[in-house]
């Protein structure tokens, strides 16, 4: 059951997500930690997971719509849907001020009824847009973000293990040339200082710190365009799963606080124009 609250659609919770100015500071501030927090949860967990059961559930009920069985399943399938939309809302908590209401419309009656209600519910149609409209973009998205994000991380340790890969198991080695270890960065078909070679290699120190130094402020720069990505991400899933806002929301909460005008929201709803008359 909904409440007036999420039906009129109040005040969207906004973004905690702040950009810090000075790169050093937003890598170790929370913004940076919960958007890697929140990407990684999607792209890991949350994200095909929730396709899945709710791809697997609105294609079932559509297969027997046709049937008698189909009535029931329209309903189970919305209730899973909203099911796996509340994760969501939930995973928003780690990035926004507040909660997001769904702003679900009542349904009631029988078999027929609440199936009919749920699917003319537009928060019905918006749970399917984000779950399975949404998930490749917003999957492929995250996915190449976090991975450039991890391979720069991990790249600014590369002085302590750039020896350990050798040339026989490294891809784009000659694997009958001599053992050679480092890492590769491109394609190398004659071995990293053989002809056709394309990329960089890093078999000594001097050159393994240099790829660390170079990685660091990649690193540091690409901090920012993860935050924006978790930003993005937050805007679609606050805008599809949450209620419309309404923008008469913060004259309501004025004609509903005390003073002046307090009361006159609630006065001016009961009062009948017959009661206004003289007489």
């Amino acid at each position: 059951m909904t409440t007036a609250a999420e039906q009129a659609g109040g005040p969207r919770p906004e973004l905690r997500l702040p950009y810090a100015r000075n790169p050093l500071r937003l890598a170790v501030s929370g913004a940076l930690w919960r958007s890697v927090g929140y990407l990684a949860t999607y792209v890991f967990v949350t994200g095909w997971v929730l396709f899945t059961v709710a791809f697997t559930a609105a294609t079932t009920a559509l297969v027997f719509v046709i049937t008698i069985a189909g009535i029931p399943l329209l309903t189970a399938a919305a209730e899973a849907m909203r099911g796996c939309a509340t994760v969501e809302r939930m995973r928003l908590g780690q990035v926004l001020t507040g909660p997001v209401q769904g702003g679900y419309q009542k349904v009631t009656g029988g078999l027929i009824a609440q199936a009919r209600g749920h699917w003319r519910d537009a928060a019905t149609w918006r749970d399917f847009a984000y779950l399975v409209g949404m998930w490749v973009p917003l999957f492929t998205l995250d996915l190449v973000v976090l991975t450039v994000w991890l391979v720069l991380l991990g790249m600014i340790t590369v002085p302590v293990w750039y020896w350990a890969p050798s040339g026989t198991s490294a891809t784009g080695y000659n694997s009958n040339g001599p053992m050679v270890h480092g890492v590769a960065l491109g394609y190398f078909p004659h071995g990293p200082y053989g002809r056709g070679a394309v990329g960089v290699f890093i078999g000594t120190l001097p050159s393994a710190l240099v790829a660390a130094a170079v990685c660091l402020v990649l690193f540091l720069l690409f901090n920012y365009v993860l935050v924006a990505t978790a930003r993005a991400h937050a805007l679609v899933a606050r805008g599809l799963l949450g209620a419309p806002a309404d923008p008469l929301a913060p004259v309501r909460e004025v004609l509903d606080q005390p003073g002046p005008l307090g009361g006159l929201h609630a006065t001016t709803s009961i009062a009948s124009p017959r009661a206004s008359r003289p007489g």
